[in-house]
């Protein structure tokens, strides 16, 4: 609020619904103990420290070297970049898009949750969110005017939903419906069966069932979509994105896909929002979705290898987890001496000088869990354990 005159200037009313987000706060905070000297290890945030493959970056060089390719583009991304990512569906997903109608590209998957949160919400309609769960769910959700009604994912029951405690509590008021598999925080990988219910329960309720689906291709083979499941794209919208899978986060790459009538509802508020996306990183995505297995292959190896270190840090602190995770983290629950994950992160940030991510910015069912990113080397995950296991250090032991 500012006072200017006898004039008083407010945010609106919509900003008392969401907080500033937590790793923007955070990060300045690691940014200010940097600037006094000293070295932090960040093991909170899950952006990839390798480049895209060198094929990605030439096409982006060659093509922004081209004087014609440097105007306004389509809303609706170039032909080459959704045919690229129809093809890309076709061979991992086994699922058929209409490059035309049915994929429509996005500056970053996370801009996909507030486009389809505006173009389908109105004030009152009630949006299932996972509790642990990504936070810009309930952010874009309440942003748009919806009420956030969240539903639980407990290690007990495999963080996995209990679509029949849902639907006994009544979904009358429920417009949408917002899934993430492979499941971030907890990593957890659904299954057929599982999309298959999904989909039945938001058919026979007429709800708009959302998978979001960043991590389907880091440690993990099994490549699934909401769209596969037979009519599912009568009430489903599916988010992907090149962040995690090609190493592109800053590019802000991603897409939505699903039948051409929501894909035409999300463009109405797209097309007012931006004016297209950069064509050089378009063609370059292009190239990116055209990689090899053995891109994806390596990729993998080098996350298994980081993964077992994290999984040696897990350990060095006495937090339990679950091996067969996927994604880009490691997610663990802390041992029982702690009053939560907070007590125990910020003591590792504050006497240890690393950052990890409580489980608490997820939800209230992560109180007791950390997660650790994968996106650090070798190194610095060796010089974690180094400090964690080092005689000043030994009380978190």
């Amino acid at each position: 609020m500012i006072t200017i005159g006898k004039t008083t200037i407010k945010a609106a009313a919509r900003t008392g619904l969401v907080n500033e987000y937590y790793f923007s706060a955070k990060l300045a905070e690691i940014a200010r103990m940097r600037g006094q000297g000293i070295d932090v290890i960040n093991l909170g945030i899950g952006s990839p420290d390798m480049p895209p493959a060198e094929n990605v970056r030439d096409e982006l060089t060659v093509s922004a070297t081209d004087r014609n390719n440097h105007g306004y583009q389509s809303y609706r991304g170039i032909p080459r970049l959704r045919n690229a990512f129809a093809d890309w569906y076709a061979r991992y997903f086994r699922v058929d898009l209409d490059p035309e109608t049915e994929i429509l590209p996005l500056i970053g998957s996370k801009e996909g949750i507030m486009h389809i949160s505006m173009a389908f919400l109105d004030p009152g309609d009630e949006v299932l969110v996972p509790d642990p769960g990504y936070p810009a769910y309930g952010a874009a959700a309440r942003l748009a005017g919806g009420t956030v009604r969240y539903y639980d994912l407990k290690e007990e029951t495999g963080w996995l939903p209990d679509i029949k405690a849902i639907e006994t509590e009544g979904v009358e008021r429920v417009k949408m419906m917002w899934i993430n598999y492979p499941h971030m925080p907890t990593g957890t990988k659904a299954t057929p069966a599982l999309f298959g219910e999904l989909a039945d329960f938001a058919q026979r309720n007429g709800i708009l069932l959302c998978n979001d689906n960043p991590y389907s291709f880091i440690l993990n083979n099994e490549h699934l979509s909401i769209l596969s499941v037979p009519g599912a794209a009568e009430t489903a919208l599916e988010l992907n994105s090149l962040s995690k899978s090609h190493n592109m986060a800053g590019w802000r790459i991603g897409m939505v896909a699903g039948n051409s009538v929501f894909i035409n509802d999300i463009l109405k508020v797209k097309s007012n929002m931006d004016s297209g996306m950069f064509l050089p990183l378009q063609a370059a995505a292009s190239v990116a979705l055209s990689a090899s297995d053995s891109w994806y292959e390596s990729l993998n190896e080098m996350y298994k290898r980081r993964r077992k270190k994290a999984a040696e840090i897990m350990d060095s602190l006495s937090c339990s987890f679950d091996d067969a995770q996927a994604g880009l983290f490691l997610w663990g629950r802390i041992p029982t001496r702690y009053a939560d994950a907070t007590a125990l992160t910020e003591e590792l940030l504050h006497e240890r000088h690393i950052f990890i991510t409580p489980g608490s910015i997820f939800g209230n069912n992560g109180a007791r869990y950390i997660r650790i990113s994968l996106c650090a080397t070798e190194e610095i995950l060796d010089a974690t354990l180094a400090r964690i296991h080092s005689p000043a250090n030994s009380n978190i032991q």
